[in-house]
């Protein structure tokens, strides 16, 4: 792995329609804030710079009194290949400032101490927050949403995908029991919950309209249409109604049990990690980007 020059995680006021690893601009005079995720050579794989200039976009729209409805979308051939396990850029030891402050630093600690501190504030923490934002927010999906891409679609209210979007969490091949925002079973029902943690397969964007995880399946070329469209409606409400609703549909999803269901897994994940490093191994049960795709596609043969 070669060194790389990792930018610093991007302030609200640096955000810009071309700026790396996050973009946002608006549209609709102001009420729509297209924030964008732009890092396309490595499939959009989220290192902790992206993941901190994402939420720095988030913050950037809800400070924003003129936005009422936020989409999530993506540059390049896929929307996110996931969790950056293997990029030159990944910057797993940088400490960035803690926004969700749940944990404390992790870049001074070791073992468990170390991944339980960083996944809680990178991962689980800033997922969390961006499901409670108080404005819609719309996931707009190509091509591949893998694993910690799932985690950002499932954290928005809407998902809108293109017909050549493909889903899977493919990380039951670490001996990991899916990925930290563990919502599947409310997404995607018990069953077939088990089923793609199971198996590791992939999922359509049809499949996962019928199943009941995405709410519109569009052509690639009317993606960009169909979420504009949709976002035109809600920008017609007023900001109180949409905040509201939003917030009484996730009371009745965390009164289903999902926030507390969400932090057993979240324990079994870790022990799942601490697991595969007793003696000396890697946390991530030896599998790394490479090795996860090969398993994949060895798998399809």
């Amino acid at each position: 792995m070669t060194d790389a020059v990792i930018p610093p995680p991007l302030g609200p006021d640096d955000l810009g329609s071309d700026t790396t690893p996050v973009a946002y601009e608006t549209a609709l005079d102001g009420a729509l804030a297209y924030v964008t995720l732009n890092r396309p050579d490595y499939r959009n794989a989220q290192n902790s710079v992206m993941t901190y200039s994402l939420d720095a976009a988030f913050r950037k729209a809800v400070d924003d009194p003129a936005v009422k409805v936020i989409v999530l979308r993506a540059n390049g051939k896929h929307f996110s290949a996931g969790h950056d396990i293997g990029t030159p850029e990944r910057d797993f030891d940088t400490y960035y400032d803690n926004v969700a402050a749940l944990h404390w630093d992790h870049t001074d600690k070791k073992g468990a101490d170390q991944r339980l501190a960083r996944e809680t504030e990178v991962y689980l923490g800033m997922c969390r927050r961006w499901r409670d934002i108080p404005k819609p927010v719309i996931a707009q999906v190509h091509g591949a949403c893998i694993a910690g891409g799932l985690m950002l679609a499932w954290s928005c209210d809407f998902i809108v995908a293109s017909d050549d979007a493909f889903f899977s969490d493919p990380v039951a091949r670490m001996g990991i029991p899916g990925v930290e925002y563990f919502a599947h079973a409310y997404v995607l029902g018990p069953r077939r919950a088990k089923e793609i943690l199971f198996t590791g397969e992939r999922f359509t964007a049809n499949q996962a309209l019928d199943w009941g995880m995405v709410n519109h399946v569009v052509p690639r070329d009317e993606l960009d249409a169909k979420v504009t469209a949709i976002a035109e409606q809600m920008v017609e409400m007023p900001m109180q109604g949409l905040f509201l609703s939003k917030k009484a549909v996730n009371i009745c999803e965390d009164q289903m049990g999902m926030r507390n269901a969400m932090d057993s897994v979240f324990g079994w994940h870790h022990y799942a990690h601490s697991a595969n490093a007793e003696g000396g191994g890697d946390s991530l049960g030896g599998m790394d980007a490479k090795s996860m795709k090969s398993s994949a596609e060895s798998k399809k043969k």
